[in-house]
């Protein structure tokens, strides 16, 4: 098995600031969720949306600068720009999801979105460990945990396909079938996010195994 060593050269800030990324998304999972149980949306304020999306932009940015300085292979450093810029991309996507959800009216932001909750949950939770395998990768693990996102994101497709069938064929207000597209789109473009950032991992582990 192969040596990330190799890709990020003798310091391991490269590991160190990608788990950093990995935590914040999760992070930014456990806050929507604090403020889904929370009906009158009064105990969580966009601006701790804003502050995990604007951490997790820095520790992005500093990826990028220590790539500059130490990462010399054009293709790996794609790998890690990449994986670098899906992780950004869950806490990006979540604050909007905030935004557009204190947006709706009240019986909107009441709708049931435990199920999306808990598939995100799992898959940032996965991603965290994904992430953490990079400092000693191995394919088999890898692999396991990759698949298991690969799941989580078909769950949320089929998920995805019953809350809309639902929406079509209830008699509901334009407003709020519009409204709740919107929502259930985002919350499944997070999952999409993790899915995109596992396999970016399994790929750089794959083709140096």
């Amino acid at each position: 098995m192969f040596s990330l060593q190799k890709l990020f050269g003798r310091d391991d800030i490269f590991f160190q600031l990608l788990e950093q990324s990995a935590a914040e998304a999760q992070e930014s999972v456990l806050l929507m969720r604090k403020m889904l149980l929370n009906p009158e949306l009064r105990t969580v304020s966009m601006d701790d949306f804003a502050l995990l999306r604007n951490k997790d932009k820095r520790i992005t940015e500093e990826i990028r600068a220590q790539l500059t300085k130490t990462f010399v292979t054009p293709l790996e450093r794609e790998d890690i720009e990449a994986l670098a810029n899906a992780l950004y991309k869950i806490p990006k996507t979540l604050e909007k999801f905030g935004e557009r959800l204190l947006l709706c009216p009240e019986e909107i932001r009441k709708a049931d979105f435990s199920r999306q909750a808990e598939l995100l949950e799992s898959a940032t939770l996965t991603l965290v460990k994904l992430v953490g395998e990079l400092r000693k990768p191995n394919l088999g693990s890898v692999k396991e945990l990759n698949d298991k996102l690969q799941y989580l994101e078909g769950a949320a497709d089929n998920l995805m396909i019953d809350l809309l069938r639902g929406l079509y064929a209830g008699d509901h207000d334009a407003v709020r079938v519009i409204a709740l597209k919107d929502l259930y789109e985002l919350l499944e473009k997070v999952i999409d996010r993790c899915r995109d950032a596992g396999n970016v991992i399994f790929h750089i582990v794959l083709k140096n195994s």
